[in-house]
């Protein structure tokens, strides 16, 4: 058995239930998620290290081989969302140190978090498609139990139409397990590409498809069923919508980017050059449009996870090799850069006490540090050079010129432009105009816990700012992934043994 595979799922299952048993100690909890991020971290890194070593890992829970018993697989996507899941896990346990208050902490805060974390890598390593719908429903009843936590009124609006639009999602994932093992027999994925390669009933296996495409479209907030995200991230603890932001509707990518290289590939001109690629653009162009129109930081924010998502979705749309490197590079930039902004704006409200931009101004002369920090992820999130977001875009834009997608290009420009204009709105409020009048300081730099707070900031700006100046090396990387993902015969013999 693969311990490398094992481990990113076990250590925050072990934090959940041991945060959980030290409930009457604050101190035990807050030290223990810490260490849990921190083990998560290491594991991730450890697991990348192996398989870009070794290849394709498996494990075989109970030993039962594939595709009888639970089969986890780490190849360079599983092992790429991983790493990134324990940086962001490690760097909002920090955060929370500082933001979290007791009464969030007394009602589960830590073995909530721990949980939605276990479930989030089991999304990302299991190689059954089942056992991803389980994961998936680990991560939405903590992710809802984090959302409601604190019980103040715009959370409970918010999480009624965060819990509605995912249980829907959730039945029409389950609908189409059942259309799919009813036909194939199978629910492991390389078994299922297996038999689904030589189906002898293509339309039946297009409305499958069809099912997984809207299920997971509605749990990466693509359009048209985006409107849950913008209506509830904004609404719990900074720290909450931080983790929420980075990493919760990357499952869902993961998820598309998986059963749709690896399992649906029959009919890739009308699933991925029509359908995908239609969802792609509109995502890009509402979610933008949406976060133009907004003046309270978290609700721009929110708006742009989805514009943002729409890059990714062209990626894996086009289905070119450069296309699909660009959507993975896209994935791992955004969760660093997008859970970045949430933790900045947290630190801005400590300032001033709101997120409206009307009740801010004079962070750039009060805060200098806080702004140099926002202008690295905000920057990047608009694209600009040298920074990781530049060479995203620059990636899935180059990808769909080679391919003639003048449409996506255009509005991949567009979008871009749009998003600058979001970021440098922000700054101008927040950052350069004068504090207003009526908006009194509240803690600023006499704050005891800035440490705190600015290590996971300065942190994740850093690993931006890497990821820009060493793009050749990352850029490399998601070269490597998308030939993994378009060469599935890989993964088929790394989980069967069989050459298909």
């Amino acid at each position: 058995m693969n311990i490398a595979v094992i481990l990113p799922i076990f250590i925050p299952m072990l934090a959940g239930a041991l945060t959980l048993a030290c409930w009457r100690s604050r101190q035990a909890q807050r030290w223990l998620s810490v260490l849990s991020g921190s083990g998560l971290l290491l594991a991730g890194i450890y697991l990348f290290m192996q398989v870009r070593e070794q290849g394709i890992l498996v494990a075989y829970m109970g030993n039962w081989s594939a595709p009888y018993g639970i089969t986890l697989v780490a190849d360079l996507l599983s092992a790429i969302m991983v790493l990134v899941t324990g940086i962001i896990g490690l760097s909002v346990a920090i955060y929370s140190l500082a933001t979290m208050s007791r009464s969030h902490e007394a009602f589960g805060y830590y073995p909530l978090l721990h949980l939605m974390l276990a479930g989030v890598v089991g999304a990302f390593l299991t190689g059954d498609i089942f056992n991803l719908y389980v994961w998936f429903e680990i991560m939405l009843v903590a992710s809802f139990g984090l959302m409601i936590l604190g019980g103040e009124r715009a959370q409970m609006e918010g999480a009624l139409k965060y819990v509605t639009l995912n249980l829907l999602s959730s039945a029409l994932f389950l609908t189409a397990v059942g259309l799919l093992y009813g036909y194939a027999g199978t629910l492991n994925m390389a078994d299922l590409a297996l038999k689904l390669g030589n189906s002898d009933q293509p339309g039946l296996v297009t409305v499958i498809a069809m099912l997984f495409l809207v299920a997971f479209g509605i749990k990466a907030a693509a359009f048209p069923l985006f409107f849950w995200l913008p209506a509830s991230y904004h609404t719990p603890p900074v720290a909450i919508s931080a983790v929420f932001a980075g990493l919760l509707t990357k499952v869902g990518v993961y998820a598309l980017y998986r059963v749709f290289s690896l399992i649906f590939v029959q009919d890739i001109s009308l699933t991925h050059h029509h359908i995908l690629m239609g969802m792609g653009i509109f995502t890009m162009l509402t979610g933008v449009l949406g976060a133009a129109a907004q003046f309270e930081v978290r609700r721009i924010l929110s708006f742009h996870i989805v514009s943002q998502i729409g890059y990714m979705l062209v990626g894996l749309a086009l289905f070119t090799p450069l296309a699909i490197a660009g959507g993975v590079f896209y994935i791992f930039h955004h969760i660093i850069v997008k859970t970045n902004l949430f933790l900045i704006s947290g630190i801005m409200y400590r300032y001033h006490g709101s997120y409206d931009l009307a009740r801010l101004g004079g962070l750039y002369r009060s805060a200098p540090w806080l702004a140099l920090l926002f202008l690295v992820p905000a920057m990047s999130l608009a694209g600009l050079p040298p920074l990781s977001g530049f060479f995203a875009k620059y990636t899935v834009i180059k990808a769909g010129v080679e391919a003639g997608a003048w449409w996506m290009v255009a509005i991949a420009l567009i979008v871009g432009l749009l998003t600058l204009y979001s970021m440098v709105k922000i700054w101008a409020e927040a950052f350069w105009k004068p504090l207003p009048e009526e908006a009194k300081p509240l803690r600023g730099e006499s704050d005891p816990n800035r440490y705190v707070l600015y290590l996971p900031v300065a942190t994740l700006a850093l690993m931006t700012l890497t990821i820009g100046f060493g793009a050749e090396w990352f850029v490399q990387l998601a070269l490597d992934t998308a030939e993994q993902l378009l060469t599935p015969s890989g993964y088929i013999e790394a989980v069967l043994g069989v050459s298909p």
